[in-house]
């Protein structure tokens, strides 16, 4: 039987893949295959809480985070589908001089890109979530721009309109090999087959280390566990709630249905029940119905990792976006996909690129949650 054929192989079917894939048909690239090992949005993407903000202190950020903010804004005419994007803010709770500095410098780089973040002071925070306890808290930061989008929902809208456009979506098919020959790719071979193809795309989020050893790409991205808990109900607080976070201890809450979603970087609900009494003492009354954890890949630099690899050529990758990987989806996969079509990208993402360590030019996102 002869081999299967692609223009372009897609490994990881999160929301970086198919957002990858959606963007490549926009371009006129349908001949794609997208690899997921068990089904679409089931690893990293599934347990993201789904914020979207532009509050961070690299200007590369930023850039994406606004690029992907219309795209998401725009999702069901571009795309097709819901993205259930709701703009109710990111509130950052502050309680040390220094990082009240680190954040009043971003705010003037957010500024300088027609980001509409501004400070608060703290009886300004306590009139947008008036069940907050600031013991403590010197200032605040909030951006309506800000907000939440459903990660499944964003994944199966991008996967949908590829297909639609020609791609194929394989799930339950694992990439297990890489066939390289003279610093070329020439296949991707799975438990299913083998597909010949010029060009891999790895957006496999924190096993994009196993998928870059494949092809002998050395990518460091490392798994941090992060876990979640889901309250039904949630009490007195507003029907609108922003994404919440004590930036200190990083206790944070958001809106998730009719009632709250929270976590921190703790895993033991003890330990950040501890932070959650302090913060939010309200939350002590709720019943929690749930949990669950998922990765964050961290990057050394906790900046993402973009670009494509010197040697095997036409060895892309996305990863390393330190918890920020969903947000960043739709802006990084319109570069990956710019990438693979030799196009001048819209965002120039190169500083990102996996040789920055080697070259000693690491550039580290300080507004990490």
């Amino acid at each position: 039987m002869a081999d299967e054929t692609a223009e372009v192989v897609i490994v990881g079917g999160g929301v970086l893949g198919a957002s990858t894939a959606f963007h490549l048909t926009e371009l006129g690239i349908t001949d794609v295959v997208l690899l997921e090992r068990e089904t679409l949005a089931s690893g990293s993407t599934s347990k993201s809480a789904g914020g979207v903000r532009a509050q961070f202190a690299d200007e590369l950020n930023i850039r994406i985070a606004l690029r992907s903010i219309a795209e998401l804004s725009a999702f069901a005419e571009r795309v097709g589908g819901e993205a259930d994007f709701v703009q109710d803010g990111y509130l950052f709770l502050i309680d040390d001089e220094a990082d009240l500095a680190r954040f009043r410098e971003a705010l003037a780089l957010q500024a300088s890109f027609g980001v509409p973040s501004r400070e608060l002071t703290p009886d300004e925070a306590l009139a947008i979530v008036p069940q907050l306890d600031l013991d403590g808290i010197i200032a605040a930061t909030f951006c309506p721009l800000d907000g939440r989008a459903t990660p499944e929902a964003v994944t199966t809208g991008y996967a949908d309109a590829a297909r639609r456009a020609g791609a194929r979506v394989r799930q339950g098919e694992p990439a297990e090999r890489i066939e390289l020959r003279d610093g070329r790719i020439e296949a991707v071979v799975t438990p299913k087959g083998r597909i010949a193809t010029g060009t891999v795309v790895c957006a496999a989020g924190v096993w994009s280390k196993d998928v870059g050893a494949l092809a002998g790409v050395d990518i460091p991205v490392e798994g941090e566990r992060r876990r979640m808990w889901f309250t039904p109900t949630r009490g007195p607080l507003p029907a609108r709630v922003p994404l919440t976070i004590d930036f200190t201890t990083s206790f944070y809450f958001h809106g998730e249905g009719p009632g709250l979603a929270f976590g921190g970087r703790q895993l033991a609900l003890e330990e950040v029940a501890e932070h959650a009494a302090r913060r939010l003492p309200v939350l002590a009354d709720l019943p929690i119905q749930a949990d669950w954890w998922g990765y964050y890949e961290m990057s050394p630099d906790h900046n993402a990792i973009v670009g494509e690899a010197e040697e095997p050529s036409r060895f892309l990758y996305g990863t390393g976006f330190s918890g920020h990987g969903f947000q960043q989806a739709p802006a990084v996969g319109e570069h990956l996909a710019e990438l693979v079509a030799g196009r001048t990208p819209t965002i120039d993402l190169s500083a990102f690129d996996v040789g920055r360590f080697a070259r000693g030019e690491t550039r580290r996102e300080t507004f990490v949650v």
